[in-house]
This record gives C-alpha cells, sequence and structure tokens, in this order.
C-alpha cells in the first residue's frame, strides 16, 4: 500500500514539474483559480490568470473586453437625453434639397443634393468641359452666373424646383456667392436662403 501511495506522489510531482518546466500551469479550484508564472515561452513572466481570449492574447480586445481591437469606438453624444425639436426633426423632409456653392481661386462648383439620401441631384462647375470652353476665367462673376445657369437647367431636368441654401461659417453671402444663387433665381428655381 505505501509503494502504491509513494507512486502516485511521485507521478503527480513528475507532471507538476514537467508543466511547470514548459511554461504556464493552471489549476482551477471551484471560484479559486491558481497561477503560475510561466519563464519561457510566449509570455515571458506574466502572471496567467483568468478567462483567455479566443486568440490567447488579452491585447485583441479592448478596454470593456466587448469587440475585438479593429472596430472603432462609436463616439458617444454628450447629452444623450437632449431634447430634439419638431422642426430639427422634419425640415429635411419639408425642404429635402439643399444648394452647396463652392468657390475657390481657381474655379466655382455648385451641387444640389437631396438630404435624406445625400444624392446629388444636379452638378455644375467651371471645370466641367462644356462650361470651361466657353469662359475666359473659370473663377469670376460671369462664371459664377454660367453655374448658376447651367445647375438651373440640370436641376429643372430632375423636376428639382426648390431648394434651400445656409452659407458657411466662412463664408460671407456677398460677391461670388450671391451671383450664384441669384442666377438660379433668374433661372426659375426658388432658393431660400437663410442667413445666421
Amino acid at each position: 500500500m505505501r509503494s502504491l501511495l509513494g507512486g502516485a506522489k511521485a507521478m503527480i510531482r513528475n507532471i507538476l514539474n514537467n508543466t511547470w518546466r514548459k511554461g504556464s500551469h493552471a489549476m482551477d479550484y471551484g471560484d479559486r483559480t491558481l497561477s503560475f508564472v510561466c519563464r519561457r515561452g510566449f509570455h515571458y513572466g506574466k502572471v496567467l490568470s483568468g478567462p483567455r481570449s479566443f486568440f490567447g492574447v488579452e491585447d485583441f480586445l479592448d478596454d470593456d473586453n466587448s469587440r475585438p481591437y479593429t472596430y472603432k469606438k462609436e463616439k458617444r453624444p454628450k447629452s444623450p437625453h437632449k431634447h430634439v425639436s419638431f422642426k430639427q426633426r422634419t425640415i429635411a423632409y419639408m425642404e429635402p434639397f439643399s444648394l452647396d456653392v463652392f468657390i475657390s481661386k481657381r474655379f466655382v462648383s455648385a451641387s444640389v443634393t437631396h438630404r435624406v439620401t445625400c444624392k446629388q441631384v444636379a452638378v455644375a462647375g467651371t471645370n466641367s468641359k462644356d462650361i470651361k470652353a466657353v469662359l475666359k476665367s473659370r473663377s469670376d462673376i460671369p462664371a459664377c452666373l454660367a453655374v448658376g445657369r447651367f445647375l438651373s437647367e440640370r436641376a429643372k431636368e430632375a423636376d428639382v424646383y426648390t431648394c434651400v441654401y445656409t452659407p458657411r461659417e466662412r463664408d460671407k453671402f456677398e460677391g461670388k456667392i450671391r451671383a450664384v444663387v441669384q442666377s438660379l433665381i433668374d433661372n426659375g428655381i426658388d432658393v431660400k436662403v437663410y442667413l445666421d
């Protein structure tokens, strides 16, 4: 009987020694987990305990261990319970088309966009071949008037007769921008301008 217990002790000692030499080993005792430190192998001295991820490396998960690290975390709104007015919710449907005008030192471009689907309905610019051939300069007032005329024709083809224009923060509603909008109005497109 004594030799039987001695053989079992020796066998357990050999198993533990082999696992200790080869790397990490963890034993589970109910709600407690025993952890050993790796001396060699992949982790090099890190304590291994707790549940492991699918890949065997915790680095693949983000801080709250919910998703793989390759996904971007969504930005949380500053005030999630902020009230949104009826007008803010319905304005994109009540006035579905918006005008966007971009003017640089070299060219002028304008487009009419559907606000809900974000698709451009009509586009005109001085870089396009049909307008470029006719103009002397691509960024002066006559170029802006030509862009407005072409944009109004293309918008009418798409059955768009009204749109909304809100200038960007850096843009003033004067000069070239006003020329594009006035050209649209003169050619039969009703443009509602919102100035802050």
